[in-house]
């Protein structure tokens, strides 16, 4: 693209555009190691490290032009800015042609269930004969490939890039607070925003309950002018947010308990199966899910309203949730010898543990073991309420490291013991390796015991531990190896704890 027709998206980011000779520019990048010869690179001042520092590597690789924020004469025009994080997101979707117009976006946010409503949303999609692009924790999924996810949200430049790159009709978004902050999203439009919930996450970060529903609540100003919204209402900040957008928005949907919802949650059966009844303007429903826990009942029924607002009929969408195959490393269920069963689940805040020890209760379990752990350097105030959360759901606990996250082992291990102080000792332990304290709980598992492993779901390890094992899921196929047998999930287990951060 021809400079001159890039950088006037620029203008309200600075005072001036300076003259710069026109010239073709074929590409934009906020890294400077994946610079090329006619890139603009745009220095971003990150948490960690600052962009500006890599200005003259940018440079050497091939940079045209450079975006900053400092007052700076580099040897290559510069164009100074108030925000180079809305100024790469600008530059990148104009560079790529403002791609989000040629998709219908769905953008979820909330602390929980993002993945696994979106996976519905697909599925509800797909199997409706429409095809789409799916954004998130798990995996990018374009044009029918998978890639490795790399964020929740991709940065700025690669999410335009890649919306972009996908001819599929509709695309899915799972869109973190992170992400918001930074202005990831800017310049993106959504037809459909949704929010699942909130719950105590990321105050490392936010500081606050308050900045974090801030955060969340910027995902509706992406809105086009006939956007609607979608709210869970069945928390406070849901009521708090679809009573605000009421007054700004003309299309607002809500999903709760209550008469005056668009769409009402009748009745919840979760032990043993989990079924529901739904009820909307246009009739009673009711449905029968594959996967397990009350919290999928409020993930199903958004997925549900959302669909409705797409114009797919509602046995349709019912069909098409009771044949959901579920998200991989949510909920998945794997037969021990013995006949107790393991999960491995992604839950890390105190809301999605309750949900998933209680899902292992509701599903027969005769004793509960919970095996976590907490990420270095990660919100901490979380940590107490998440032990508090399963001792009173969990008969036997051990508490394990998980990513260190550049934090000394020695701290993070600390940091165990004084929380194993807080709840029962004697149903307490601490075993660091965490493939040694799978290990332990294969070896004493019981008939009717469940054993859950959450916290990282199918997430690789960042540090080697005992066992020759890369994930939760690994260390259990290796112990299933030594047994002879196979470690196939129970057919119809994944299912989200209601947690995707």
């Amino acid at each position: 693209m021809e400079l001159s027709n890039l950088i006037y998206c620029l203008h309200d980011c600075t005072e001036t555009i300076p003259s710069i000779p026109n010239r073709l520019i074929s590409g934009i990048e906020i890294n400077s190691q994946k610079v090329r010869e006619g890139y603009i690179f745009v220095a971003i001042n990150g948490y960690s490290t600052d962009g500006h520092n890599f200005i003259n590597d940018a440079i050497e690789k091939g940079a045209s032009l450079i975006i900053g924020e400092k007052k700076l004469n580099p040897p290559v025009p510069y164009i100074k800015v108030n925000d180079s994080r809305k100024a790469a997101a600008k530059l990148a979707s104009t560079f790529y042609g403002n791609p989000s117009r040629k998709h219908k976006i769905i953008g979820i946010t909330g602390t929980n269930g993002k993945t696994t409503v979106s996976y519905m949303l697909r599925h509800i999609l797909n199997s409706a004969g429409l095809s789409c692009s799916l954004l998130g924790t798990v995996s990018y999924i374009i044009n029918g490939e998978h890639h490795q996810s790399t964020h929740t949200t991709p940065d700025a430049v690669q999410l335009q890039k890649l919306l972009a790159e996908s001819n599929d009709e509709f695309v899915v978004l799972e869109i973190s607070s992170h992400a918001l902050e930074q202005s990831r999203v800017e310049n993106l439009e959504v037809d459909l925003a949704l929010f699942t919930n909130l719950s105590h996450e990321h105050l490392d970060y936010h500081h606050s309950m308050e900045n974090y529903f801030a955060s969340k609540s910027k995902l509706f100003q992406y809105l086009k002018q006939d956007g609607k919204a979608v709210i869970n209402r069945l928390d406070v900040w849901g009521e708090k947010l679809a009573r605000r957008l009421k007054e700004e928005l003309a299309n607002v949907i809500t999903v709760g308990r209550l008469k005056d919802d668009h769409l009402v949650i009748d009745k919840i059966n979760v032990k043993n199966k989990t079924e529901c009844s739904l009820l909307d303007h246009e009739g009673n429903y009711s449905m029968s899910l594959p996967f397990p826990g009350e919290h999928n009942v409020y993930n199903a029924s958004m997925a549900f309203a959302t669909a409705k607002q797409l114009g797919i009929p509602a046995v349709n969408i019912i069909q098409a949730l009771e044949s959901f195959p579920g998200v991989p490393g949510r909920f998945e269920m794997f037969p021990h010898p013995a006949g107790a069963t393991f999960v491995v689940d992604y839950a890390h805040t105190e809301d999605a543990i309750e949900y998933c020890l209680k899902t292992a209760k509701n599903l027969g379990a005769e004793q509960v073991t919970h095996i976590f752990g907490f990420r270095g350097d990660r919100d901490t105030t979380k940590r107490e309420h998440m032990v508090q959360a399963s001792a009173r759901n969990s008969d036997r606990r051990i508490l394990t490291l998980d990513d260190l996250n550049g934090v000394p082992q020695e701290e993070m291990i600390e940091q165990l013991e004084a929380l194993c102080r807080v709840i029962d000792s004697e149903n307490s332990e601490i075993i660091y390796d965490r493939t040694l304290a799978i290990r332990k709980a294969w070896k004493t598992a019981s008939p009717g015991e469940w054993v859950l492993v959450t916290g990282k779901g199918r997430e690789p390890y960042k540090q080697a531990f005992t066992l020759p094992s890369l994930s939760d899921k690994d260390t259990l196929s290796f112990l299933f190896s030594e047994t002879g047998q196979g470690n196939e999930p129970i057919e119809g287990s994944t299912a989200d704890n209601h947690q995707t951060g």
